[in-house]
């Protein structure tokens, strides 16, 4: 797996609302260099005010707006709040499932959520075309040279890349279970602090 960068995200492709940077010329103090401004132009900002139009345009596939917890919402304050609850809860909420993704791209390791919902529509498969899926999600994330590839064990890496041999539905669980647990023990905990998720739970309690 890639290293993470949680200090400076890679934000710059994520759509979103953010303040103008700082005129150098109206900040004070004679310590302010050239190379603090560059940083700090490159540096992602806070949300803005306006989340309906963050969440349109951050999960596109996804009707636009927040409306009143009384109505049909697309998402709720309770669904929000349960997100902190399990990182199943997260993942079996389709809204949920986008923002970790952004915040995992944030952080360099996106993989690892794309391989787990590639398992989850494998696990869906009928079974005249698991061979050709088996063969692309071992390809794409479990081979030594996979283009995304995860993080995981030698006897891991070994025993799916025997699986797919004579794949069934259960081909990836060993892998998928230590992405998991991975996403579980390392980025979940660091998402429920991140500023994405409290911005978002705090717009929607407001």
């Amino acid at each position: 797996m890639r290293a993470a960068a949680i200090s400076t995200p890679r934000l710059n492709k994520m759509p979103g609302i953010f303040f103008a940077s700082a005129n150098p010329s109206e900040l004070k103090g004679s310590d302010h260099s050239l190379l603090d401004d560059k940083i700090q132009k490159k540096r992602p900002k806070a949300f803005g005010t306006d989340l309906k139009a963050y969440l349109k345009s951050m999960l596109p596939h996804l009707e636009s707006g927040i409306k009143s917890s009384k109505s049909k919402d697309i998402l709720s304050i309770t669904e929000v709040r349960q997100w902190s609850q399990s990182l199943e809860k997260l993942l079996t909420n389709q809204t949920g499932q986008a923002v970790f993704g952004n915040f995992l791209k944030s952080e360099f390791s996106e993989e690892n959520i794309e391989f787990w919902l590639a398992c989850e529509d494998y696990k869906r498969t009928e079974s005249d075309h698991l061979h050709c899926k088996a063969e692309k999600i071992y390809k794409a994330f479990v081979q030594s040279d996979a283009t995304k590839q995860i993080n995981i064990d030698f006897h891991t890496r070994e025993s799916t890349a025997k699986n797919i041999q004579v794949p069934t539905p259960t081909s990836f669980d060993e892998a998928q279970k230590v992405i998991y647990t991975l996403m579980e023990r390392d980025s979940y905990p660091r998402f429920l602090k991140s500023e994405v998720y409290l911005k978002l739970l705090n717009e929607l309690q407001g």
